[in-house]
């Protein structure tokens, strides 16, 4: 225990001279039985156990945490009277010790359990000097302090240890301190004296892996050199010679095939620039024969008639006007959108049939009922389609007309035809 010098305040003197009172008292008391009493709190302990208490199983952290808790009067930085009040506090029940009650049994809880598992005062004694051999001090204290079976004599004991083992760290602390002054001392010229070795041998370090790199070097240029002279010697260079004039050679020849095949392609290119312009003008055909069609149509539709009222040509429009539905059956796929615009130009609905090739011939006989007239391109049909169309037209009296080409030009002349009502039931080809 430490007694507090004259420079303390008159309390804590005070404080430290009641609990060496205590401590004195409690040694020459005899002992008494405890057994079967309850778990025994922070307050309800002897004053001399708080002092131990206090000292070994909180740090000064947790001290600190508690001064700005509950705002104790200790001056800050001064840990002895931040002890001496903690230990004032654990006289009596407050928030500040019930605080602390809670705070180590949260904290020394498994010692706790394992004391709490003895029930004879003889085990708790025997389990303290065991933990307090192995150096386990803190927390095997409080479990202790606070178990309900341990007996006063127990209490003591672990009071005693404890006192006495604050002396002897006390002095022990003294000479550690002396020792260690001294091996600070010791290491500060000890590491003084490694770095000045350990700069010496960097730098000799640094010149032996300069020396054994440039000796590196030489070794492996002497090394490529007396390779090369070995080659020389023995002729492979001569045959490496004639390999690569070899490849030489292939390559040349590589090089004649593919200027030939050059060759080739510009003439291909020519052709296919020919073939171009032969498009070119194929599509400047089609584009003034398309235009040709188109002032074909003008002319049949009836806003540009120019024929005499009761003449026969006025007839023809007046049949052509009167032809709002026609079934178209086979022809071109792809030109089926271009077929139904130039029909519509001319005010006619346009049914198409593909002739059999994914739709089924047993509908060509309610197209054709449901047509005005039917329009079968002989050349773009298959032979089936083509007799159905003719043998079913002829039998209901259909008007129909056969005719040959199967684009878009020959489809505007059929139109044309139609428009003038060229259609022949018997079925022939126009």
């Amino acid at each position: 225990m430490c007694l507090a010098p004259e420079s303390q305040p008159q309390s804590l003197q005070s404080l430290l001279r009641a609990e060496y009172a205590n401590a004195l008292v409690a040694i020459e008391a005899p002992t008494s039985s405890t057994t079967g009493r309850k778990h025994p709190k922070l307050w309800d302990l002897d004053d001399k156990h708080h002092c131990p208490l206090i000292g070994t199983c909180l740090s000064m952290d947790e001290l600190q945490r508690f001064d700005r808790r509950f705002h104790f009067s200790a001056r800050p930085g001064d840990d002895f009277a931040l002890h001496v009040e903690a230990v004032a506090q654990c006289r009596s029940r407050n928030p500040a010790s019930e605080a602390m009650q809670r705070h180590l049994d949260r904290k020394y809880q498994l010692w706790v359990t394992r004391f709490g598992k003895l029930k004879d005062d003889k085990d708790l004694l025997a389990l303290w000097h065991e933990c307090q051999q192995r150096g386990d001090v803190a927390g095997p204290l409080w479990a202790l302090c606070t178990h309900r079976n341990a007996s006063q004599t127990s209490l003591q004991q672990a009071y005693a240890d404890i006192h006495m083992l604050s002396h002897q760290v006390g002095a022990g602390l003294a000479a550690d301190t002396r020792r260690l002054a001294h091996l600070e001392k010791e290491n500060a010229e000890l590491k003084n004296g490694l770095k000045r070795e350990l700069a010496a041998l960097r730098r000799q370090l640094s010149a032996a892996e300069a020396e054994r790199a440039e000796r590196d070097t030489l070794r492996g240029e002497i090394d490529t050199l007396h390779k090369r002279l070995q080659r020389f010697e023995s002729g492979q260079v001569i045959v490496e010679m004639g390999q690569r004039l070899v490849a030489l050679q292939t390559s040349h020849d590589k090089l004649l095939a593919a200027s030939g095949r050059v060759w080739e392609l510009e003439r291909n290119l020519k052709d296919i620039r020919e073939e171009t312009q032969h498009i070119a003008a194929e599509r400047d055909s089609a584009l003034a024969e398309r235009d040709a069609l188109e002032h074909l149509l003008r002319a049949l539709e009836p806003d540009h008639c120019e024929a005499t009222p009761g003449s026969d040509a006025c007839a023809a429009c007046e049949h052509a006007t009167s032809t709002r539905c026609v079934l178209y059956v086979g022809g071109r796929a792809a030109l089926l959108a271009q077929y139904r615009q130039l029909a519509g130009r001319l005010g006619i609905t346009l049914i198409h049939h593909d002739g059999g090739q994914e739709e089924s011939l047993s509908r060509l006989p309610e197209l054709i009922r449901s047509a005005d007239a039917v329009m079968c391109p002989t050349d773009h049909v298959s032979h089936n389609a083509y007799y159905h169309v003719k043998a079913h037209c002829k039998r209901v009296g259909k008007p129909c007309l056969f005719y040959r080409g199967g684009g878009i030009s020959g489809f505007a002349v059929a139109m044309a035809r139609i428009g003038r009502g060229e259609y022949s039931l018997a079925g022939d080809p126009g």
